[in-house]
């Protein structure tokens, strides 16, 4: 059986390969379309609590454009991905609870992968890993 200081830089480059991964999808397939064509966005957001549009779509643009940019760095990452696990939970159980679980698949997958991020956290690689004594906690950092 393997020592776990062996394990440690496969779990931190799966973990990198999930930050990178998922929060460059997120960003690309939602994020940037709603900063590149806002006005449009405004006019169709769903606003699921009455706040109006602009209050459903910033909180849209905060999890699907800054938090994925602080994922991808490994900065603040726990904390980046509560707006991403809000925004989400909000967008599956209250803007398309009639989904099925087929239709809402890329969500739930969203969800899951987001939440096991907020889990784990980072890893070690990641930006601004300038105290060599963080290494001796291993992933969970």
């Amino acid at each position: 059986m393997r020592h776990s200081t062996q394990l440690l830089p496969r779990i931190d480059a799966g973990l990198l390969f999930l930050r990178l991964t998922c929060s460059l999808l997120l960003l690309y397939v939602h994020g940037l379309p709603k900063v590149l064509h806002f006005n449009e966005e405004l006019a169709r957001i769903e606003d699921p609590f009455g706040f109006g549009p602009w209050m459903s779509l910033l909180p849209a643009i905060l999890a699907e454009v800054v938090c994925p940019l602080f994922i991808i760095l490994g900065i603040g990452t726990r904390l980046a991905c509560l707006p991403i696990i809000g925004v989400l939970l909000v967008a599956m159980l209250a803007v398309h609870p009639q989904w099925s679980i087929a239709e809402g698949q890329f969500g739930w997958l969203l969800l899951i992968i987001f939440t096991t991020i907020a889990l784990t956290g980072p890893g070690r690689w990641r930006v601004g890993m300038a105290d060599k004594r963080e290494f001796r906690h291993g992933a969970s950092q």
